[in-house]
């Protein structure tokens, strides 16, 4: 039986900054891993339509509709499209769970704390005036706290849990970023499980077409000015 028609939603454009981590990629990452081809549609990044919060109701990215299902959060996407594969093991689903939560809940807010903090130092028009030191200085211990957590962790693990699945995917997406910015830095372990992970080649595969798209919307804005 053929798999449902999988459309994955994203912005039409973005500038240069988020392209590499606009979180439509978890789930380009998540659908390469488990062989599920999909196509992909936009939605205006500005200004919002009444259509994309009819889809999503804080008009954020991505979504996705896999036959009669629209769905919305990256967390839930790379759930839905694991199921049934190795990426979510029957006998190791609440665990998967439990570490792709904790990836979005525990993790994820500290690390976008401090990124925002620092993005906000050169884009404060976007990101707000930038924080004083002695917040920057909180951000970070915050944020280093969950590293130094998960570095303990991963110092003899090859992924998160027995074998590479769902929250790995979820997991890494978070730590990109602050790798990104330096911020792995002392953290050798994590460092490796980054580069492990984003060596796979469904990584490298939806890398490329996630920046292809962006490449594509640059060559449309620029043939219709």
């Amino acid at each position: 039986m053929n798999s449902p028609e999988l459309t994955v939603y994203t912005y039409d454009w973005l500038p240069e900054f988020p392209r590499g981590f606009v979180r439509d990629f978890r789930v380009r990452w998540a659908a390469e891993e488990v062989g599920r081809p999909y196509h992909i549609a936009t939605v205006p990044s500005h200004p919002r339509s009444d259509a994309h919060r009819a889809m999503q109701p804080f008009a954020q990215v991505p979504m996705i509709t896999d036959g009669d299902l629209t769905l919305f959060e990256s967390g839930a996407i790379v759930l839905h499209l694991a199921e049934g594969s190795p990426l979510l093991p029957a006998a190791k689903r609440s665990e998967v769970t439990q570490w792709v939560i904790a990836a979005l809940n525990s993790v994820e807010p500290r690390i976008g704390s401090w990124m925002t903090a620092q993005l906000a130092k050169s884009m404060p028009q976007i990101f707000g005036p930038p924080a004083p030191a002695e917040l920057e200085a909180h951000l970070m211990t915050g944020m280093q706290g969950r590293l130094s957590a998960l570095e303990g962790l991963m110092a003899d693990r090859e992924w998160i849990t027995d074998d590479f699945s769902a929250a790995d995917i979820l997991l890494v997406d978070v730590l990109r970023p602050a790798q990104n910015e330096g911020a792995l830095e002392g953290f050798p372990a994590l460092t490796a499980y980054v580069e492990r992970a984003t060596a796979r080649p469904a990584f490298q595969r939806a890398m490329k077409d996630h920046m292809a798209h962006w490449a594509a919307a640059d060559a449309a804005r620029q043939s219709s000015n």
